[in-house]
């Protein structure tokens, strides 16, 4: 039996961050607005409206929560690169997904966002020196120091992760 809370599994980074890997995480990170445009283009006006589990988002409300959050990563990374080990603001995702936009707006405008975003992202992902992939962040939702490799495997499962419970409702 699946668990639709998490249908790819918890995430899961190892101890030991390779260059290969983050390379491999960048490139979901760049394929990933694609993969949801295709997705998203197949799902009725039901669908998106309906849950992928009881008491979760809405589909609507999670392809919303998606640039919310990726955005939040972005400017995290930002930080990182240009501040001394930032303490970096978390955000009430749970509040965020309730309010007007995310319950009701067209999901294009949230497709579209996330592409542009995830452009700059990978672009600026990409052209960071190895160091600068270790340069850290602390992050209270996880009360410790991140890098900013480990936090690019996280996106990437993250996408992921969205997206297959989306694929949930078809």
């Amino acid at each position: 039996m699946i668990d639709r809370r998490y249908p790819i599994g918890k995430m899961a980074i190892p101890d030991k961050i390779t260059a290969p890997l983050v390379s491999e995480w960048i490139d979901e990170l760049d394929s990933f607005p694609k993969r949801l445009r295709e997705v998203v283009a197949t799902l009725k006006e039901e669908q998106l409206n309906s849950t992928y589990r009881e008491g979760g988002w809405t589909i609507r409300q999670v392809i919303h929560h998606l640039p919310d959050s990726h955005m939040n990563a972005y400017i995290r990374v930002r930080l990182a690169l240009t501040e001394d080990l930032p303490t970096v603001k978390s955000y009430e995702e749970d509040r965020w997904a309730e309010l007007s936009d995310a319950r009701t707006a067209p999901v294009e405008s949230s497709v579209n966002l996330l592409e542009g975003l995830q452009q700059r992202w990978v672009l600026l992902l990409r052209s960071l020196s190895p160091d600068e992939l270790k340069r850290e962040m602390f992050i209270p939702y996880f009360n410790r120091n991140i890098s900013i490799e480990y936090l690019t495997g996280v996106y990437a499962w993250h996408g992921k992760h969205h997206l297959a419970q989306i694929e949930l409702v078809k």
